[in-house]
């Protein structure tokens, strides 16, 4: 039985300090230098001294260890993860009551945990924060912190969470901004609930916390077929009004601090039919993984890019997409064809699993996949899978379809790729 605060080791890498110093598998790390270890952060902070002390239970046995470290190399430890907090929100919009029976299990979990925010960038709304837990975060400087704020009207931000409980996002806000925590932002937009002069507002409210609150998100709803709430999404209008409010506030912002603060996603531009900003305007591209700047940096990239060599100019490739991103994949691999004799082809997949409203590539199912492709596999030897619709170091789908699968379905060998114009150059490169 591991203690109350233990962190269990899963494996010890071969000719690490650690396994040097006897630890092992199994092995259950309660104290490192007289702290008290919680989770992989508490190890992370407390495990900066060349000498470190450790507290280990081995079966019924308390064992004390010293490990010297070494510079530059690793200490070798692997450890399970940490039982993750949940969510106690009822969102107007939670994804996960958007899906339908039958995936795999973790898509169900509703994580609401600072731990996850801060190694992962995972977002919270800071409504399950106690005491000790802001406690830890100013102490071991756990930032940044990516948080969901939708609203900064609490009536309004507590409707949207379907929790009336909820503290005021402005105070959370203030607390952290007080003690030098760095936040990343966003807002979900659902109209006829934040848009409009909600939208302003919180955008205003979140600047006056600026520079600890580094960045804002403005992202459009995501909705599937399986939604029960009565929520309509983003359309071409909505996110046109959307836009014209966020560009007031960068023109502002820029003027003032010399940064736009307020970003909107890609999908805004792509519904409202308006272009892009240039790249440099997303500055360091604070919440791309948020989708916001991806097709920009994509297009940015695929314009400099030379095709290497080793790139087969014989062999025939198809790949894939969602809708959105459909158009600019497309005009990349077109140029590839026209430009340098290479035999490639994007289509679009349409997301029928979780409706047409859900047009991202990460959310595309395997067998939404293997419908759309298998009209297409004729004229091709090779196909290539983005590596966003894949579980993280997996080769499955959404819905449990492995690679395997598509291979098996369609005839045709897969090679997975990374999302990124030289990921598909390197996945046409001769084996």
């Amino acid at each position: 039985m591991p203690f109350k605060n233990s962190l269990e080791v899963a494996d010890i890498k071969p000719g690490s300090p650690a396994e040097k110093f006897g630890l092992l598998p199994g092995d259950m790390l309660v104290s490192l230098n007289s702290y008290p270890v919680h989770d992989y952060i508490d190890f992370m902070f407390y495990c900066t001294e060349k000498v470190i002390k450790m507290g280990v239970k081995r079966g019924k046995e308390l064992l004390n260890l010293s490990l010297t470290t070494e510079e530059g190399k690793e200490v070798g430890i692997d450890f399970k993860p940490f039982k993750v907090m949940t969510c106690k929100n009822n969102c107007i919009f939670c994804f996960v009551k958007q899906l339908p029976r039958g995936l795999r299990k973790t898509l169900y979990i509703k994580d609401e945990d600072y731990r996850m925010s801060f190694l992962y960038g995972n977002y919270i709304t800071l409504t399950n924060l106690t005491s000790d837990d802001k406690r830890r975060i100013v102490e071991q400087r756990l930032s940044p912190l990516y948080i969901s704020v939708h609203a900064t009207n609490k009536t309004l931000r507590n409707r949207i969470l379907g929790n009336a409980r909820a503290p005021d996002v402005l105070k959370e806000i203030k607390f952290f901004a007080d003690h030098k925590i760095r936040l990343h932002t966003q807002i979900v937009l659902c109209p006829d609930y934040n848009n409009g002069k909600e939208l302003q507002r919180t955008i205003s409210d979140l600047h006056r916390f600026y520079p600890y609150v580094q960045s804002i998100a403005v992202v459009p709803v995501g909705l599937t077929d399986f939604r029960k709430n009565p929520i309509r999404p983003v359309e071409k209008e909505d996110a046109r009004d959307a836009l014209k409010t966020i560009e007031s506030f960068q023109k502002r912002f820029k003027k003032k601090h010399g940064d736009s603060i307020v970003y909107a996603a890609d999908e805004l531009y792509i519904k409202s039919e308006m272009p892009f900003p240039p790249l440099k305007d997303y500055a360091d591209m604070p919440q791309i993984e948020n989708g916001v700047g991806m097709v920009p940096l994509f297009m940015g990239k695929a314009k400099k890019l030379n095709v290497p060599k080793t790139v087969s100019r014989k062999r025939r490739f198809l790949t894939f997409t969602g809708m959105s991103f459909h158009p600019f994949l497309r005009k990349f691999s077109e140029r590839l064809s026209s430009k340098e004799g290479l035999a490639i082809e994007a289509l679009a997949v349409e997301n029928r699993f979780f409706g047409p409203s859900i047009t991202v590539t990460g959310l595309l199912t395997g067998r939404d996949v293997i419908r759309t492709l298998s009209e297409q596999t004729g004229a091709h030897e090779i196909i290539l899978v983005p590596d966003v619709v894949l579980k993280n170091r997996e080769d499955l789908f959404l819905d449990d379809i492995a690679l395997r699968d598509v291979e098996e379905a369609l005839g045709l060998p897969v090679r997975k790729i990374e999302a990124t114009p030289e990921g598909l150059l390197k996945g046409m490169e001769e084996e």
